[in-house]
């Protein structure tokens, strides 16, 4: 029985996407983030960084959402989530994949964040600067989510990836573009508002593993 360890709406997402997908036995225990449980020494001795989610599968604990992603796709490796080892293919989720978390997901972070990237004293003593971070990263992420939009458009099929079904890059994709449904202004509006990924993230938000994540966490619309 895998235990994945999430706060809704989290980076957990994609993760419990996964597992909806492939049908694999599990259970969901909730981390209360608002007073601080994945601060707390039992949470920190699975996961020295305090963050979410974590998954935990027999003896083997894993964080970082990509690793539990692509942990989970290799338990079915004819589920389709990712191509066969050693193809092209593979190779062009794994990119897409890494810079979705370590790109992408970063400039989220900063936005939401911007402490993170100054320092908690000099943010607060400088709440100027902290909100120009924020609208910076706000910025770049609209510029990075043109590249999916991008990629989409190249070959024009449904998903980020040629073929019939989608692969671990477009449920990591959804997560994050959840994460710009309360964007503000015009110059990065949420990512359902632009014309190149709104027929994607519905089509994505149409798939029943999708809708069972996200009554299992209990989120309302705006999904994205």
């Amino acid at each position: 029985m895998l235990t994945l360890h999430y706060a809704p709406g989290n980076a957990n997402l994609a993760p419990h996407m996964l597992l909806q997908r492939l049908g694999l036995p599990h259970r969901l225990v909730e981390v209360d983030r608002a007073n601080a449980a994945h601060k707390a020494p039992a949470y920190l001795a699975l996961n020295p960084n305090g963050l979410i989610p974590l998954l935990v599968d027999g003896d083997l604990v894993l964080y970082e959402t990509a690793a539990i992603c692509l942990h989970l796709a290799d338990q079915r490796p004819g589920s389709g989530l990712l191509p066969p080892l050693g193809s092209a293919g593979r190779g062009e989720a794994l990119k897409w994949l890494v810079w979705m978390s370590n790109t992408l997901q970063t400039t989220l972070m900063h936005h939401f964040y911007p402490a993170r990237v100054l320092g908690d004293a000099y943010a607060a003593a400088h709440a100027d600067v902290a909100a120009h971070v924020s609208a910076q990263a706000q910025a770049l992420v609209g510029t990075q989510l043109g590249q999916i939009e991008a990629q989409l458009q190249r070959h024009g099929g449904a998903w980020l990836l040629p073929g019939d079904r989608p692969t671990v890059p477009d449920y990591y994709g959804l997560m994050l573009c959840r994460w710009t449904r309360n964007f503000p202004g015009d110059a990065s509006p949420p990512a359902r508002l632009r014309p190149g990924l709104a027929p994607w993230l519905q089509r994505l938000l149409a798939l029943p593993e999708v809708q069972r994540t996200w009554a299992a966490e209990g989120l309302a619309a705006p999904f994205v």
